[in-house]
């Protein structure tokens, strides 16, 4: 079971701090079939189940198990490839209310306005050692520390191909070589998480461990982060929600 006893330990307690690696979706193999686990939490709820392309869309094919009193439901779906596309299917302990759910720790969704989450992995060959064994060195008082602050979708586009926005993989070309040379230290990068309105700009967070996937794939977008470390950039992801709260990761 992916959801262990010392994870439900950790998570009552409020002190889980790799939440990621144990919700959500993730491929993997049980009692020697492949397939896909799934948990999520939903603490008031009387019936869950994970409903997809792998099953039609069936309310009743999959139903998930409660772990103890820690509100995390969780279940195994044999045959489920990546790619595909699912959502929970929550039935409430009020009054009966029923609602299909895209998934809160999915790491890849469907392109908006659709709005389903995708069986995805993060299965990606990191290509900048030398630039972390260095970071450190950016964090000094002394260093020199020059932002770029961008909006990925608004940066540039491309007018031959109806106006589209450039992907993880162009921007990794053009962006980068355009911050080298103008001297920059580091990229600050808008909200790139998951969000349904364009005109959000991404603060308007649906999916804090997606990025969203109008540019690429997940892999396209550590490339981009690989392409700014291997050219010396240091990258700043700005995260929000829907208050006015913000707040920034260094990667």
């Amino acid at each position: 079971m992916l959801v262990t006893e010392d994870d439900i330990f950790l998570f009552n307690e409020g002190s889980h701090f790799h939440l990621a690696d144990r919700l959500g979706a993730h491929l993997t193999t049980r009692d020697g079939a492949k397939g896909c686990s799934f948990s999520v939490w939903a603490p008031n709820a009387q019936y869950v189940s994970v409903i997809g392309d792998f099953n039609g869309w069936n309310r009743e094919s999959h139903p998930m198990t409660p772990q103890k009193s820690s509100g995390i439901w969780s279940g195994f779906v044999p045959g489920a490839p990546k790619g595909s596309c699912y959502k929970y299917f929550i039935r409430s302990h009020h009054n009966g209310y029923e609602v299909e759910k895209a998934d809160p720790v999915g790491i890849r969704t469907e392109e908006p306005p659709r709005t389903g989450s995708v069986i995805w992995d993060l299965d990606y060959q990191w290509k900048d050692a030398d630039w972390m064994s260095t970071r450190k060195d950016k964090h000094r008082l002394d260093s020199p520390v020059s932002i770029y602050e961008v909006h990925l979708g608004s940066w540039m586009r491309v007018p031959e191909e109806e106006g589209r926005w450039l992907t993880y993989r162009e921007l990794a070309d053009q962006l980068i070589e355009y911050v080298t040379h103008m001297g920059y230290t580091h990229i600050e990068l808008m909200p790139i998480t998951e969000h349904p309105f364009d005109g959000s700009w991404g603060y308007q967070t649906t999916g804090y461990f997606a990025a969203t996937c109008r540019f690429g794939r997940q892999e396209d977008f550590m490339a981009f982060i690989d392409a700014a470390h291997h050219a010396g950039i240091g990258v700043l992801i700005v995260c929000s929600g829907w208050t006015s709260t913000t707040s920034t990761v260094y990667a």
